[in-house]
């Protein structure tokens, strides 16, 4: 049986498991209580970031590279009714996988210090440098996704692929968490995305999830 640990980035994976139609558990992972007291979680990560994975004799952390692997390692014998990842030889790989990576890389990972100074950061340091920047270099990023937009509906093209779950993470921390406003090309496509069954489904999995954007987003 897969486990995925921890919600958070842990939906990315969750959602993936979903829509490939894989049988899995979600073992929660309570980062606000603090993770020095999960030495089960903390034995299989001891960085104590989420999400991570076991599938048998596997261990891995880090959302996107759990998401390749799980593609890689099950993805043929998914129930999926259309492959989630583009084959190298696809000449949608290149985008799939620039878009796979820029979910993380470019957008949801840029937003962090913003993130954190924004909700976490005592009142007179919320305002600083860094936080600006890293709010400036997402929206930098994010041109990529509105050209791509302008071009197809999904990131990869005209199909759905995992990549636009990728993307559609760092859409939605960028809104609940950090406040931001997204244009309407974004919006259409975020709806577009998280309307989707297992994306549903993933959320009533994720249920701490589900309620900090039921209180975030409205």
């Amino acid at each position: 049986m897969i486990t995925v640990w921890g919600e958070g980035r842990g939906i990315r994976v969750v959602w993936l498991l979903e829509e490939m139609g894989l049988p899995y558990r979600l073992r929660g992972v309570d980062l606000l209580k603090g993770v020095q007291n999960d030495s089960e979680f903390l034995a299989i990560n001891p960085c104590g970031f989420i999400p991570a994975l076991v599938d048998g004799d596997v261990t891995m952390v880090e959302s996107i590279a759990i998401m390749e692997y799980l593609i890689a390692r099950h993805g043929p014998e998914s129930k999926s009714a259309a492959p989630l990842a583009p084959a190298p030889t696809d000449p949608a790989y290149s985008l799939y996988q620039q878009f796979l990576h820029l979910g993380e890389a470019g957008l949801a990972g840029m937003l962090y210090f913003h993130v954190i100074t924004r909700n976490i950061a005592p009142e007179a340091e919320r305002d600083n440098w860094t936080a600006r920047e890293s709010v400036e270099i997402f929206k930098n990023r994010l041109q990529l996704v509105t050209r791509q937009l302008a071009r197809a509906p999904y990131m990869a093209g005209d199909t759905f692929t995992a990549a636009d779950i990728s993307i559609t993470y760092a859409l939605t921390f960028a809104q609940a968490a950090g406040g931001l406003t997204l244009g309407e090309a974004e919006m259409a496509y975020w709806r577009r995305t998280t309307t989707r069954p297992a994306y549903k489904r993933a959320l009533d999995v994720c249920k701490g999830t589900k309620a900090w954007l039921a209180r975030a987003l409205g």
